[in-house]
C-alpha cells in the first residue's frame, strides 16, 4: 500500500480491512440527512454491506431518502430498528444532541451500534453510552472513520514501527467557514451547533491519536451567549508527554494539513486529513534520509472513503468484538472530555 518515493526508504506494510469479502451485515440507519446518505451510498457502491431500513420522524422525508439511497423500508423510530430481527447494526446519524438517545435505544435492543461523531455532547453522556454497551456486551463505536482508512493504516504502521522515533509534537487545524446568520444545524444550540463538536472533534482526535489521551487541556477562543462556539485554539499534553495543538473555527476555512513530529522524523499530510489523503514523511538520518510521499492511487477519495468504515465495523462485529482497537470507547470518552474542557475555557462574546 502506498509507494516508495526515494531509494533506501520503504513504507512499512499496512493492511486496512478489505472493502469486499467481509460478512454482509444488514444495517439500520437513524436519520435521513446528508451524512447518512453519503455513508449508505459509499457502503452500497464499494462494499458487501447493505442498509435495509431507515428511521425518520418524517415519513415523507424518510420515503424520499429511502428511494434516493436504495433502502428497502422506512420506520419512524430507532426503537423499531432495534427490535427488528433483520438488522445487525444500527448507524446513528442524527444531529449531535440526539446521539445519546439513539445509541442507548440501539444498545437496549441488543444491536451493535456505530454512532456518528461526536459520540455525545458531553463526557457524561459518552460515558453513559460506553457503560451501557459494556453492560449489554454489544459492539459500540464512535464513527471515527479515519482509523479504518488506508492512509491512517499507513500512518499507524509508521508509528508502530517508530519510524518517527518518539513523538514530540502534533498539530491539526479543522475549520470550514459558515454563514453565521443562517438558520442551520451548525449555529443551532439545540442541535449541538458550534465548531468544537462538529469540526474540532477531528483535530482533538488527531492530537489524541498522535500523543495519547490528554492529561492537560488549555484553550482560548470565543463562544456566543447561546452556547455556540465560534473558534478555539487548544494546547494539549498527551499521555506520552508529547504536546499537541488543535484549532477549529466557524469563521474561516483551514487546509487541514495535520502533522506529527518525532525525534527521528516528521510526517505532514499533503491534503486535508479529514478525508482520505496523501502524506509525506521526512526522515532525518540513515539510508532513508529525505522526504518521501505516501499515496495510494486506488484509495477511495472524499466521502466515498466512508466505505472503509462500513467494512471495518462489519469485520469487527462479525469477529465478535465489542470495541474497535484503534478507537475504543475510552478513547471516545476522552475526546468528549477534551471537548468539554475546551468549551469551558472559552470566553463569551456578544452575539
Amino acid at each position: 500500500m502506498g509507494r516508495r518515493a526515494v531509494t533506501g526508504f520503504i513504507f512499512p506494510q499496512a493492511a486496512p480491512t478489505p472493502l469486499r469479502g467481509m460478512p454482509a451485515l444488514r444495517w439500520g440507519v437513524v436519520g435521513a440527512g446528508g451524512i447518512a446518505g453519503d455513508f449508505i451510498d459509499a457502503m452500497h457502491a464499494h462494499t458487501d454491506q447493505r442498509a435495509v431500513a431507515v428511521a425518520s420522524r418524517s415519513p415523507e422525508k424518510g420515503a424520499r431518502f429511502a428511494a434516493a439511497h436504495g433502502v428497502d423500508r422506512v420506520v419512524e423510530t430507532v426503537e423499531q430498528l432495534a427490535m427488528s430481527p433483520d438488522i445487525d447494526v444500527v448507524y446513528v446519524a442524527t444531529p449531535h444532541t440526539a446521539h445519546r438517545a439513539g445509541a442507548l435505544a440501539a444498545i437496549a435492543g441488543g444491536k451493535s451500534v456505530l454512532i456518528e461523531k461526536p459520540m455525545a455532547t458531553s463526557e457524561a453522556e459518552a460515558q453513559e453510552i460506553a457503560d451501557a454497551a459494556r453492560e449489554a456486551c454489544v459492539f459500540a463505536m464512535e464513527a471515527m472513520w479515519t482509523v479504518f482508512r488506508p492512509d491512517f493504516a499507513a500512518v499507524s504502521a509508521l508509528l508502530d514501527e517508530r519510524v518517527l522515533g518518539d513523538v514530540v509534537l502534533a498539530d491539526a487545524s479543522v475549520a470550514w467557514r459558515q454563514d453565521l446568520g443562517a438558520d442551520s444545524r451548525m449555529t443551532n444550540p439545540a442541535l449541538g451547533g458550534g465548531a468544537i463538536l462538529d469540526m474540532g472533534v477531528y483535530a482533538y482526535w488527531f492530537a489524541q491519536y498522535a500523543t495519547g489521551r490528554a492529561t492537560s487541556v488549555s484553550a482560548k477562543g470565543r463562544i456566543l451567549p447561546n452556547g455556540v462556539d465560534l473558534d478555539a485554539v487548544t494546547a494539549l499534553t498527551g499521555a506520552s508527554g508529547a504536546l499537541a495543538t488543535a484549532s477549529t473555527s466557524l469563521r474561516t476555512t483551514a487546509d487541514g494539513r495535520a502533522s506529527i513530529s518525532g525525534t527521528a522524523g516528521s510526517l505532514r499530510f499533503v491534503d486535508n486529513f479529514v478525508f482520505p489523503a496523501r502524506f509525506a514523511v521526512t526522515v532525518a538520518e540513515g539510508a532513508g534520509a529525505g522526504t518521501h510521499e505516501w499515496s495510494d492511487p486506488a484509495m477511495l477519495l472524499g466521502r466515498q472513503g466512508l466505505a472503509y468504515e462500513a467494512a471495518g465495523v462489519a469485520a469487527l462485529v462479525a469477529a465478535g468484538a465489542v470495541e474497535a482497537p484503534r478507537h475504543t470507547l475510552d478513547d471516545a470518552v476522552a475526546l468528549a472530555r477534551t471537548s468539554d474542557a475546551v468549551r469551558a475555557a472559552l470566553s463569551v462574546v456578544a452575539a
